[in-house]
């Protein structure tokens, strides 16, 4: 999420679903970073599910969770000048860190107590939900198709939960050849990735169902 300008894709979609209603967001990325970064309950969950403590380490060396407080403040500063948003929606794009550092087992405890603790912290139990699926990049790694699995339950066992497929999002050419990137590719990659969010976060807020294969067309 860290390379993706909601100016150039996110907003320009949001502001034409919604008409005539304002839209506003809060952005905090930073990239390669796993989910203990957000989370600092994590190392409880990381045991309980199994993490040995050479994988912890490797995880979350210096033990700092420094992503949570800043949504929490920049959501504070938002209220001061939108103090009654008819609705708020989390978008989520992290993993590859966790699939490739042997995260995988507690991720999914692990992103159901972030979202569950942001409901909570932001006074906002009726918070959708909208969670980018990691690309294809990581072909038969078992890791990463688990994480994969992983993020497509979450999205879909939330009542107001979506997802996003990415897969078609990191394809370029090289030699002749098209070959899977970790990163999309830009812009284009990054724009798409920016209206799919709009459009599933569009359909949750106004009840539809959102696309059931993370590709939203409208």
């Amino acid at each position: 999420m860290q390379g993706m300008d909601p100016e150039t894709g996110f907003m320009p979609e949001a502001k034409t679903l919604f008409g005539d209603e304002e839209v506003v967001y809060i952005k905090v990325a930073q990239g390669g970073q796993p989910i203990c970064r957000w989370l600092e309950e994590w190392d409880d969950i990381a045991k309980e599910n199994g993490l040995t403590e050479r994988d912890r380490e490797r995880l979350w060396k210096d033990k700092g969770v420094e992503l949570y407080q800043p949504i929490l403040d920049q959501y504070k500063e938002m209220l001061k000048k939108h103090p009654k948003p008819a609705s708020v929606t989390f978008c989520w794009m992290q993993g590859e860190r966790d699939a490739n550092g042997g995260g995988q087992p507690a991720y999914k405890d692990a992103l159901k107590q972030l979202i569950t603790k942001l409901r909570r912290d932001l006074d906002r139990p009726d918070m959708n939900i909208v969670i980018g699926r990691l690309s294809d990049a990581g072909g038969n790694k078992e890791s990463w198709g688990a994480m994969r699995k992983i993020q497509m339950e979450i999205a879909n066992e939330d009542p107001s939960g979506a997802w996003v497929d990415c897969d078609d999002l990191n394809d370029r050419m090289k030699d002749g050849k098209t070959q899977n990137a970790v990163h999309y590719e830009r812009p284009e990659g990054y724009i798409t990735l920016g209206r799919r969010f709009a459009r599933q976060g569009h359909a949750l807020v106004i009840g539809k169902e959102p696309a059931e294969d993370g590709r939203p067309k409208n």
